[in-house]
């Protein structure tokens, strides 16, 4: 029996209902909350309190996004090799174990780091060791990062599977809006349990201080990272037996032998619009994401907030988000259309990018968190236009090498926001005398940058694409590729 009689004989699927879109959120709500304590909490740690260069830290956990190659090869891999009977949860549970142990694991020797040099902040130096162990942390982000991708990149892929065009937009609102509740999860939790600093001084850290830290910092990392996995389990299974129409869409369900990766990479490079949008998600994504690295320090440096303080930012920016993200998906998207929601959206973060450097003139904290509201409002009206031209701009018969090089040109450009952030942060220092004007010049470099993405994303031809696909696609079928 050939491919296509046995997809016709197949039960539809039953209609995906917004209960299954929340539960499938949860692991969208566990990566924002580990997003939170990895560029929240330890980079925030690392550059005030353990006083490592801003470009080091930023560049040691940068290294788990430079690993993103990696996502193409497990979107092929869940393509074309199920764990089981199934072609995406096995990887989505192995990843998740695997990047909360390496989570915990990059404390440790962060803490080590600080060790080395004599004290961190009191009386430290840079030494052999601390270079040792910077190479070290550097290693274990990587080993993160190959985690990350073997979980997250066949469960975008599964969204592409259990949806169609129609119901999209909405799907994406609800898992994206959940990974934003994550984050001010992460954000709330992170600064219950994190301390204050004894006597309330923000700048300076003792050693009381610092031992406190030390043992809140472990304690969060063996708490959270466990709950994330957790919610990993709750959230995809059963999910990919009941609602994944891979089986019925894909024309190379049974003929697995023939998703290499040559030939999947072959069909994504059918298409000129291909390359075009990923470097339309490159710039959008470094525009989008530079301040991650330096936000904390931010409103440390230039506000004076404590550590608890500054991670709470990731709340008010988050709540904007989620609250961009539902309008957004609900409302926005459907009625202009997800190109011109994504263009709006661009607009809208390079205006609040220039607020955020308004209010640094004024060291008002509360101009800081509204400012950060907004920023992260807009950020959600882009998000969830990008992600749906992105979902949209994938073939069903190799879903999960489409959202492998999706997530590549993320994945790619979070590593260099997050190290461009730090090293602009340090030009700015360099250049500047104001501490105020070095954030500034991040903050207006991520403006410009945005601006480029909306004048990309203006040449992107949705209809182009899909015809060049369909043919490769036909092409790989006849075995015209080889």
């Amino acid at each position: 029996m050939n491919s296509a009689s046995t997809n016709l004989s197949l039960p539809p699927c039953p209609p995906l209902k917004l209960v299954t879109m929340l539960r499938l959120g949860l692991y969208q709500m566990g990566l924002g909350i580990m997003s939170v304590l990895t560029l929240g909490v330890l980079n925030r740690v690392m550059i005030k309190e353990l006083a490592i260069p801003a470009t080091i830290a930023a560049g040691a956990i940068a290294m788990h996004q430079f690993v993103a190659p990696a996502r193409l090869w497990f979107g092929q891999m869940s393509d074309a090799r199920p764990i089981g009977a199934y072609h995406r949860t096995g990887y989505i549970w192995i990843g998740s174990l695997l990047f909360a142990i390496a989570s915990f694991v990059a404390v440790q020797v962060m803490w080590q780091i600080g060790d080395s040099m004599l004290g961190g902040v009191q009386a430290g130096g840079w030494t052999g060791q601390t270079t040792a162990w910077t190479g070290v942390l550097a290693l274990v982000f990587m080993f993160y990062g190959i985690a990350l991708s073997a979980g997250s990149t066949p469960f975008a892929a599964l969204l592409v599977d259990i949806s169609d065009e129609e119901n999209r937009p909405k799907l994406v609102g609800v898992v994206w809006s959940m990974l934003m509740v994550g984050i001010v999860v992460g954000a709330l939790i992170s600064a219950r349990l994190l301390p204050q600093p004894v006597g309330g001084d923000c700048q300076a850290l003792g050693s009381t201080d610092l031992t406190l830290l030390r043992a809140a910092v472990n304690r969060l990392f063996l708490i959270v990272p466990g709950l994330v996995f957790g919610l990993a389990i709750l959230a995809t299974a059963g999910v990919e037996k009941k609602y994944s129409r891979f089986a019925q869409r894909s024309e190379l369900v049974e003929r697995e032998d023939q998703i290499t990766l040559k030939r999947a990479l072959r069909v994504l490079t059918a298409s000129p619009q291909t390359g075009l949008f990923f470097t339309f998600l490159l710039f959008m994504t470094i525009s989008l994401f530079m301040q991650d690295a330096i936000m904390e320090s931010y409103g440390g440096q230039v506000f004076g907030m404590c550590v608890a303080d500054t991670t709470k930012l990731n709340a008010f920016w988050g709540t904007g988000t989620l609250l961009g993200i539902s309008l957004t998906g609900f409302a926005i998207a459907p009625r202009i259309g997800k190109k011109q929601t994504a263009k709006l959206g661009c607009f809208m973060v390079a205006f609040c990018l220039i607020l955020v450097i308004l209010t640094g003139f004024t060291a008002n904290p509360k101009l800081l968190q509204y400012g950060l509201l907004l920023f992260g409002f807009a950020s959600g009206v882009t998000t969830t236009g990008a992600i749906s031209l992105m979902l949209d701009l994938t073939a069903a018969e190799t879903a999960g090498t489409f959202i492998g090089a999706w997530g590549l040109a993320q994945a790619l450009a979070r590593a260099i926001a997050t190290v461009l952030g730090g090293a602009v942060l340090d030009l700015g220092r360099w250049i500047f005398p104001n501490i105020t004007l070095a954030y500034a010049l991040v903050f207006a470099t991520q403006a410009v940058g945005m601006l480029t993405a909306v004048w990309l994303l203006s040449r992107v031809n949705i209809n182009e694409f899909r015809n060049n696909t369909k043919a490769a696609i036909t092409a790989v079928m006849g075995g015209e590729l080889d």
